[in-house]
């Protein structure tokens, strides 16, 4: 069964997409998605990273329905001195 929703997607340019949600009583999840597995370097044992492995209660797939406009790049034009009220 899907579950739709919308999301906001920022990369490569920030669109606008309706995607799947895991399930919110998924027993193996518990609605997350998936399951995070940190593993650590493999000569010094310190931490290197965390792999995501998705939970077969959701698929990853997302259509994007339409871009979103970008905003013009704001120059700082200096600080002012007058009282905020």
């Amino acid at each position: 069964m899907l579950r739709l929703r919308l999301r906001v997607l920022g990369c490569p340019r920030r669109s606008l997409a309706l995607s799947d949600t895991p399930l919110p009583d998924c027993p193996d999840c518990q609605g997350v998605g998936g399951f995070a597995h940190d593993y650590g370097h493999p000569e010094t044992g310190e931490y290197a990273g965390t792999h995501w492995e998705p939970c077969p209660c959701w698929t990853q797939w997302a259509v994007i329905l339409l871009p979103l406009p970008r905003w013009p790049r704001r120059t700082p034009t200096g600080y002012s001195d007058e009282p905020p009220f």
